[in-house]
C-alpha cells in the first residue's frame, strides 16, 4: 500500500516519528503541499492523509487508485465526504485528542485578560516595578473570577471540559446545549442563547460550526451582552461576525475578545481584529501541544491500521 502524508508539517515539525505509518505501507511525507501539486502528488497513492489540504470531489475522481483519506484533524471539512462516500472512499477523522489541550488554552486567554500576566512581566523586564514609588503598582483593571458567570455554547467534550475547570474556580455555568438539563452535572445551568449571553461575564465558544451557528455572534447578539463582557472563541472562526467584535471592542461594549482561531487563516494582514487593542489572538495553536499531536499520531496509525485489516473505525464517510 502507498502511504501519501500531503502536510505532515503541522502535526509533526520534527519531533514525532513517522514510523509506525512505514509499517503499514509505502510512506511519503510531504511538509506541505500546494492545492495545484495535489493530484501529481496522489496519483499513486491507496491512503492519503492531510490536515489542511483540500481533496475535492474533482481531485478524487483523478485519483484512481485512492481508498482511504485520513484526516489528521477532528474537523473534517477539507474533504467531500459525500463524494467519496460515492466513490467508496472510507474517510476518518481525529476525534477527541486535543480536549485538554484546547480547554487548557481557554484558560490561559481568560487570565491573561482578567491577570495581565504578561504586560506586567514585560513593564518589569524595562525596570516599571524597580522605579515605582510603591511596593507594587497596576495600571489596568483586575478582576476575579470567583462569583462570576461563563457561559458555553456547546457541552461537547471540550465544553464540558470548560466547565468542570470553571466550577474549579468559583464560576456559576451557564449552557447553550442540545443536552436535557436532568442530563447536566450539578452547577450548569442550561440556558437559552439570549439569556446565556444577558447573564454572563465571560462567554466561550464550542460549539460546531454549521449552517445555524455561523455568525452565531454578531450585531444583533452582540448588544445581548453584558457591558464589559469578555467573548472567548476556540471553537471556529467563522462562529463570530468579526467585524461586528472589532465594532464591539472599539466601542467600549466588549472588553476582550480572545481567539485561536480566524475565519481565514493564515490572518489577513487587512483583517478587523488584527488592530484591536482588546483582541487577543494565538495562532491556532490550542491543539498543537506535544502531548496532543503525540494522541493525534498515535490514533491516526491505528485508524489506518484498521482500515488495513478490514475493520475501519472513526468512520465519518
Amino acid at each position: 500500500m502507498k502511504i501519501v502524508v500531503l502536510d505532515g508539517h503541522a502535526a509533526n515539525p520534527g519531533d514525532l516519528s513517522w514510523k509506525p505509518f512505514e509499517a503499514l505501507g509505502e510512506l511519503t511525507v510531504y511538509p506541505r503541499t500546494a492545492a495545484a501539486e495535489v493530484v501529481e502528488r496522489s496519483k499513486d497513492a491507496d491512503a492519503l492523509l492531510t490536515n489542511k489540504v483540500v481533496i475535492s470531489d474533482e481531485v478524487m475522481s483523478q485519483l484512481p487508485k485512492l481508498k482511504y483519506i485520513g484526516v489528521l484533524a477532528t474537523g473534517f471539512n477539507v474533504v467531500d465526504v459525500k463524494a467519496a462516500r460515492q466513490r467508496g472512499v472510507i474517510v476518518t477523522n481525529i476525534p477527541a485528542y486535543s480536549t485538554d489541550s484546547v480547554a487548557q488554552i481557554v484558560f490561559a486567554h481568560l487570565l491573561n485578560v482578567t491577570n495581565h500576566v504578561d504586560h506586567y512581566a514585560r513593564q518589569n523586564r524595562q525596570g516599571r516595578w524597580t522605579s515605582s514609588p510603591d511596593f507594587c503598582y497596576w495600571d489596568t483593571p483586575l478582576m476575579e473570577l470567583s462569583g462570576k458567570r461563563l457561559g458555553i455554547v456547546g457541552l461537547g467534550h471540550i465544553g464540558m471540559k470548560v466547565a468542570r475547570m470553571v466550577r474549579a474556580f468559583g464560576m456559576d455555568v451557564y449552557a447553550v446545549t442540545s443536552k436535557h438539563h436532568a442530563d447536566l452535572p450539578d452547577g450548569i445551568l442550561k440556558s437559552t442563547l439570549e439569556g446565556m449571553l444577558a447573564a454572563c461575564d465571560v462567554v466561550s465558544l464550542h460549539c460546531p460550526l454549521t449552517e445555524s451557528t455561523h455568525h452565531i455572534i454578531n450585531s444583533e447578539t452582540l448588544k445581548m451582552m453584558k457591558q464589559g463582557a469578555i467573548l472567548i472563541n476556540t471553537g471556529r472562526g467563522p462562529l463570530v461576525d468579526e467585524q461586528a467584535v472589532a465594532d464591539a471592542l472599539n466601542d467600549g461594549s466588549l472588553a476582550a475578545y480572545c481567539a485561536d482561531v480566524l475565519s481565514v487563516e493564515p490572518a489577513q494582514a487587512d483583517g478587523p481584529l488584527l488592530a484591536c487593542p482588546h483582541a487577543y489572538l494565538t495562532p491556532h495553536i490550542a491543539w498543537a501541544t506535544y502531548e496532543a499531536r503525540v494522541r493525534l499520531a498515535k490514533i491516526a496509525e491505528d485508524n489506518l491500521r484498521a482500515f488495513v485489516e478490514g475493520e475501519p473505525v472513526n468512520v465519518v464517510s
